[in-house]
């Protein structure tokens, strides 16, 4: 089959041998898969795939399942499906264990489907599980633009919850604002200014790519008993703390990743995703976001424009 993999930071197409489903795993024939910063991080040597996962990049996928392994019984072959993964998104066939596999929303398309499971589980795991958000509290999403802003976005209107964003442009801004943040600030400005000013008492919930350079303005804006969920380290791994206020204002400071989790665990925020999420899909109360599209051949474009901060949502690539 073929698959994406790196030579030299080169990311060429190349042929590998297709993956059999282990016990307990499906074999999926992928249509289409997402570009996720993680990938960027892995290509860099960054972000190693957990053990026993494939080295070959790519944490969601869209596709057809062809193969069930033993043990199999809540996924059939023939059906049509999108799934969280470890790795091994990059390429024509994928194995996965059936308690990261969802069928596809009603009315989605290959490419809408293979833009959803990486950052709703995401956002979801983080929000709704690690943070506990309640209805009724505030959400400061960095880089709001990105596919998981523009998934919380979603999660936070549809769920009584009210979200505020910082990202690169006016018109990354102006785009979040349209599809239901209350507010933004561009990031070359005063945006943790525009944060105090938004939530006087502080906002309850910050989700976080950014780490280091905005660690302790996040616990300034952050209210009394808030909640830090730190998802990435785009500006940095290390950061003064000081101890005092974060016992003062009783807040938590949450570092996460859903790539290492065991599969139990994914089963879990999947399995609550299709219950209360997916309806959502289902009845066009909340859509994919999908910046562009292109051919796997084409992945080095599609990481240029990824690493580039160009995007607004997702960045897609089809495979077959």
């Amino acid at each position: 089959m073929k698959a994406v993999e790196v030579e030299e930071n080169t990311l060429a197409l190349i042929d590998v041998p297709k993956p059999e489903p282990e016990p307990g795993e499906v074999l999926i024939k992928v249509m289409a898969t997402a570009i996720n910063r993680a990938d960027l991080a892995q290509r860099n040597g960054l972000y190693p795939p957990p053990p026993g996962a494939s080295p070959i990049m790519g944490l969601e996928c869209s596709g057809i399942i062809e193969k069930v392994g033993s043990g199999v019984s809540t996924r059939r072959k023939g059906e049509e499906v999108c799934a969280l993964l470890a790795g091994g998104g990059y390429a024509e066939y994928v194995t996965c264990p059936e308690e990261q596999v969802l069928p596809n929303p009603k009315g989605l398309d290959w490419i809408e489907s293979a833009s959803i499971p990486e950052v709703y589980a995401t956002c979801w795991l983080n929000l709704f599980i690690e943070a506990n958000l309640q209805a009724g509290e505030k959400v400061v999403f960095h880089a709001g633009a990105s596919g998981i802003g523009t998934a919380g976005i979603q999660l936070c209107t549809n769920f009584d919850c009210e979200s505020f964003v910082t990202a690169g442009t006016k018109e990354k801004i102006e785009f979040c604002e349209n599809l239901g943040s209350s507010g933004g600030s561009i990031r070359s400005g005063a945006i943790f200014e525009d944060i105090a000013e938004w939530a006087p008492s502080g906002v309850n919930v910050i989700l976080d790519p950014v780490g280091a350079n905005y660690f302790e303005n996040n616990l300034k804006v952050l209210a009394v008993e808030g909640r830090l969920v730190i998802i990435g380290l785009m500006g940095g791994a290390k950061s003064d703390l000081n101890l005092g206020n974060l016992m003062m204002k009783r807040q938590k400071i949450i570092g996460s990743t859903i790539r290492a989790r065991s599969v139990a665990a994914k089963g879990i925020v999947m399995k609550e995703l299709e219950n209360k999420v997916w309806p959502l899909f289902d009845s066009g109360r909340i859509k994919p976001i999908i910046h562009d599209v292109f051919d796997l051949e084409e992945v080095e474009k599609a990481h240029s424009l990824i690493e580039n901060n160009e995007n607004i949502g997702k960045v897609v690539l089809k495979v077959n």
